[in-house]
């Protein structure tokens, strides 16, 4: 049984405000999506990578990664018009490659900070149950809008988990519910994502560990925030 590392990086970042898509952001010398990567280059358990990029970038990507020492990158292929498509991209690759049994991860290559210990979880828990998804509980009330103004329900926060990448699934699950997924048009518009569209195909998920250092660079104050840890860490090193 072996695990793939299906890396997403087909995104524009509108929302960083940058002239280039986030993900190839220069952070101390090094593009944001390099850090990922390097994250799943020397996890024990990472046989393979698959990078999803945006067209344009893959020569750029593939060389950025050969500088960094990223041996297990196989292959890089285009992504799509929407982030399913380019996870459906990521995992059609795979066909003739992967054996069922087979654990695919799928991360967010704008998520540069996932630890060790929790991509370990993932993995493994992906091996028992089939599929899991990185969580954490939710710490925060959250309440209904009944109209504009106000509110009169509130959802139990203990009945709450937060969810995001990496998440892991079974090779021949995962590829038949994309196929399915879009012949039937279920679960891949709007914010859909794999796991979202697992639960709309009628798959019970399982929760492993997460870590609040897990973020997504999604605006100018998030890259700042990992600019600083990354600073941070150098300086510890050089300690």
């Amino acid at each position: 049984m072996k695990t793939v590392a299906v890396i997403i990086a087909g995104g524009v970042g509108s929302r960083m405000g940058e002239s280039i898509p986030k993900q190839f952001i220069p952070v101390l010398g090094k593009p944001v999506l390099i850090y990922t990567l390097i994250g799943f280059q020397n996890h024990p358990l990472v046989d393979e990578i698959v990078l999803v990029c945006i067209d344009g970038w893959h020569d750029y990507a593939a060389a950025e990664a050969q500088k960094a020492g990223i041996t297990k990158l196989r292959s890089i292929i285009s992504g799509g018009a929407t982030g399913q498509e380019s996870i459906r991209n990521g995992v059609f690759s795979l066909e003739g490659l992967c054996a069922d049994d087979d654990i695919v991860v799928i991360h967010d290559g704008i998520r540069p900070l996932v630890d060790e210990e929790v991509l370990t979880d993932v993995i493994l828990k992906a091996r028992q149950y089939g599929n899991a998804v990185t969580s954490l509980p939710y710490n925060e009330q959250i309440f209904l809008v009944d109209d504009a103004i106000s509110t009169i329900k509130y959802i139990p926060r203990e009945t709450l988990r937060r969810v995001s990448t990496p998440q892991a699934y079974r090779f021949g699950k995962l590829d038949s519910a994309y196929h399915r997924a879009f012949e039937e048009k279920i679960g891949i518009y709007g914010s859909s994502y794999t796991n979202t569209m697992m639960v709309e195909l009628g798959e019970r998920l399982y929760f492993a560990a997460g870590s609040d250092k897990n973020i997504k660079l999604t605006t100018p104050d998030d890259l700042e925030i990992f600019k600083a840890y990354i600073r941070s860490k150098n300086e510890s090193k050089q300690a």
